[in-house]
């Protein structure tokens, strides 16, 4: 069975997390994705860790299944004409190198659209090509830093906080993944293909959704809540008797329920708390008193409790609770392929469930170079 992008071929010169994740969703999906390194391989992810596995770091096959790889050296002529050749036969190229690189390359979007007038061409950025910083680099640490999602994440004790993982970088490849395929389709009806300017201080920011409305409404700079909501309460997290849990009580009836469930009906009549912008205003009083009711019982007893109410809530779990999640399993989010050199490898599945194109893991993450002689020898054969 096809892929839903079975016919689409893509170039990715990206390296690290945000350009090799979009372009492994893209593979996912059933495109042609040709993997684009300088001689040796110069993704530095795959060199990140422990852990690796018969030399292959886990960190590199967490964003690159489904692909072909070449070594290009595009500081030479030969590699730049392997380059050009190469997009006259592609539909997308997807780079992440610092604003005016490709120029200077002599790949910029001008010259690849003389060539290929339906290129969709994807750049990513750390503040993307216009403006005063465009030519700053860009790490998620730093983007996180300043696009405000650290001073909203942490305590008072703990000061500002990063997320666990890059998410600025996934948000960025989830966002230039969707831009290319809405290029994709209007190209469809156009026939021409387009620029797109991806970076992730803009990404970020977009991240910001209620919080960054707040803001904007009021003025009011916000303060990290650690694990509570700004707009919805009670919605955080609560110790039991012997851990931790989330509530995530969203309206006034899961409230009532709530208290039901921890024998404190009174509390949903309680003048102070009939409502959630009444609860969001005596935040202070609310959650002390439900506080006290959680340390009654198990995480386990009142999250069942909660299941048979229909309230929102969940145990915290750490990673091996999360892979040994029947939901997970059933999911098949959970995956095992073969690699040449690591033997079976266990990835992330897709989230992604098509129901006549199914994702497929057709391809393990490459080596360096692995498809050289596939792709650029095709190529000249092509072109003798």
């Amino acid at each position: 069975m096809s892929g839903a992008l079975e016919n689409i071929r893509v170039l990715d010169l990206s390296r690290v997390l945000a350009g090799p994740y979009c372009t492994m969703i893209l593979g996912d999906l059933g495109a042609e994705v040709i993997k684009v390194e300088g001689p040796g391989g110069s993704d530095d992810t795959r060199k990140w860790g422990p852990p690796f596995k018969d030399g292959v770091s886990a960190y590199y096959l967490s964003a690159n299944r489904n692909k072909k790889a070449i070594t290009v050296d595009l500081k030479s002529a030969e590699g730049v004409d392997i380059i050009k050749k190469l997009v006259s036969e592609s539909d997308v190229i997807i780079h992440n190198f610092k604003t005016g690189t490709m120029e200077r390359f002599g790949l910029g979007y001008a010259s690849l659209e003389a060539i290929n007038p339906g290129i969709v061409y994807c750049s990513i950025t750390g503040f993307g090509e216009t403006g005063p910083d465009r030519h700053v680099p860009g790490y998620d640490f730093i983007i996180q830093a300043m696009s405000g999602l650290m001073s909203i994440t942490g305590t008072d004790q703990s000061g500002p906080q990063k997320s666990g993982v890059a998410i600025t970088d996934v948000l960025t490849g989830l966002y230039a993944c969707i831009g290319i395929q809405a290029a994709l389709v209007e190209r469809a009806q156009s026939g021409k293909g387009q620029k797109i300017d991806i970076s992730l201080y803009d990404s970020a920011v977009s991240a910001l959704v209620n919080i960054g409305s707040n803001y904007l409404m009021e003025g009011k700079i916000p303060k990290a809540l650690g694990n509570e909501h700004a707009n919805i309460v009670p919605y955080q997290t609560f110790r039991t008797a012997d851990g931790e849990m989330v509530i995530a009580v969203g309206n006034d009836h899961q409230f009532r329920a709530l208290c039901t469930v921890l024998t404190v009906p009174q509390y949903a009549d309680d003048k102070r708390f009939l409502t959630n912008p009444d609860r969001v205003l005596h935040r202070e009083e609310l959650v002390p008193l439900l506080q006290k009711e959680f340390l009654s019982e198990s995480t386990a007893y009142w999250y069942e409790k909660c299941r048979e109410q229909n309230i929102p809530a969940g145990p915290i779990q750490n990673l091996e609770a999360v892979v040994n999640d029947a939901q997970l399993q059933a999911r098949n989010m959970f995956i095992e392929h073969e690699h040449p050199t690591a033997g079976t490898i266990k990835m992330i599945g897709s989230p992604l469930k098509l129901s006549r194109t199914p994702v497929a893991v057709k391809h393990h993450p490459p080596s360096p170079g692995e498809h050289n002689d596939e792709i650029i020898g095709n190529l000249f054969e092509k072109n003798k």
